[in-house]
């Protein structure tokens, strides 16, 4: 998570930023010297006017913190509204300029600190402070009755109108400079809750992204063990027993030879069928390339009419196998069958691989009430049997079960073998 708005400063500034105040103080005091040069010359405070170089000095006290005014708000409005004062106290003839360069600092504390109860406390003091000055200005004019003519006939007094229209001016003028302020960093601040959105959300999309990856790659990894596991195990049995054999039953060799080839052939049609799978998959339209089998004939949509298949493969390997149904057949949702004949192949391939030379594999079918039922036993070395193994075999039968809503038990029998049983809900 990112820093909260109470905690987030959008200070320090970049050399950007100092280098735009740096020009705005620049511009700013070249404006100044100007004005105050007009302004003397035109007699605004006659005699009492300020000498040339008070003048200069107040110039550079109120223009020379503005280039600092974003690295150092605080301090840049308290001195730029002292410069203010002395300016007018001083008698020094500039009554244009100076009132931007107290706008731009008090903005700035508004816009810039961090620290908003800080924020506020200064800028209530100086603004405290300017109406303080301005209201003894406009007492000390009270006891001038002269400073302004005295038209009985106005329908406000002239000196009554004044006082007003200065204090009217300066709460617009304050006003203005706290809203645009507090407006500004309700932005920034706006901005940087937005980015810190944008970044989760992009920092999300990168897991999903890596997520989805790293699951499609445990897919293929799993469709692959399916299809080559049971033919490669079913090969490696039969080009055994034809080894075995060769010398003195030729016949036989043979016929095991036979099956090897018949099993790569099958495990050769049966990765062609998923990657076309895959392939229609990436397309992204549903149509197939050219070549490629649908998709409702791929490897993950067996049938359970395909578990008996199995069976005869492993007594073709050399391995007694019973196939039993118990129960009424009946259809099954296609996953369902996909997830059972998966399981039955991968136990199966099991007992091949791990059950010992001449293991009996007992393969039953039970459909049930609300569910059907894969059992697949063996008589071989059960708890003692080969763990060398990756364990893919096991994670993906755990995973596919679940993947339905079923449950699998995987294990050695208490009276020696393997027991592998799935329950799969139908409904």
């Amino acid at each position: 998570m990112g820093a909260t708005p109470s905690e987030w400063s959008r200070l320090p500034v970049g050399r950007q930023e100092l280098r735009q105040d740096a020009v705005l103080a620049g511009a700013l005091a070249l404006g100044m010297a100007t004005t105050v040069t007009l302004y003397g010359s035109s007699g605004a405070y006659d005699d009492d006017q300020a000498a040339w170089w008070v003048s200069a000095l107040m110039v550079l006290a109120n223009t020379v913190p503005i280039a600092f005014r974003r690295r150092f708000p605080m301090s840049a409005l308290v001195v730029v509204a002292l410069a203010f004062v002395g300016t007018q106290l001083l008698h020094v003839p500039e009554l244009f300029v100076v009132n931007f360069t107290l706008f731009i600092a008090l903005y700035t504390v508004g816009a810039w600190c961090s620290d908003r109860v800080r924020a506020e406390a200064v800028r209530w003091v100086v603004i405290g402070g300017m109406f303080t000055w301005l209201f003894l200005a406009i007492v000390f004019g009270w006891s001038m009755p002269t400073a302004l003519p005295n038209d009985g006939e106005a329908l406000i007094p002239p000196y009554i109108a004044y006082s007003l229209l200065n204090v009217l001016i300066n709460v617009v003028y304050f006003g203005a400079a706290w809203y645009a302020g507090n407006r500004a960093w309700s932005a920034a601040v706006a901005r940087h809750e937005l980015d810190l959105r944008t970044a989760e959300l992009t920092a999300e999309r990168e897991r999903s992204a890596a997520q989805a990856i790293t699951l499609e790659r445990v897919r293929i990894a799993r469709e692959l063990h399916d299809v080559v596991a049971h033919h490669v195990a079913l090969m490696g049995v039969q080009a055994g027993a034809a080894r075995r054999v060769l010398g003195r039953d030729p016949e036989q060799a043979a016929s095991s030879l036979s099956v090897v080839e018949d099993s790569a052939r099958t495990a050769v049609e049966e990765l062609r069928r998923m990657l076309g799978t895959l392939r229609a998959h990436d397309v992204g339209d549903g149509a197939a390339p050219a070549g490629s089998t649908a998709a409702g004939a791929a490897p993950s949509t067996e049938g359970i009419g395909r578990i008996a298949e199995v069976v005869e493969a492993a007594r073709t390997a050399g391995h007694p196998a019973d196939w039993s149904v118990v129960g009424e057949e009946r259809p099954v949702p296609p996953t369902v069958a996909a997830v059972a004949f998966r399981v039955a192949q991968e136990a199966v391939t099991n007992v091949l691989k791990h059950a010992g030379h001449g293991a009996r594999a007992d393969v039953r079918l039970r459909y049930l009430a609300d569910a059907v039922e894969v059992e697949v036993t063996d008589d071989g070395r059960g708890g003692t049997r080969d763990t060398t193994g990756s364990g893919l075999g096991h994670v993906g039968m755990r995973e596919r079960v679940a993947a339905v809503g079923g449950t699998v038990e995987i294990g050695p029998r208490a009276r020696g073998g393997y027991l592998v049983r799935a329950w799969l809900p139908t409904t």
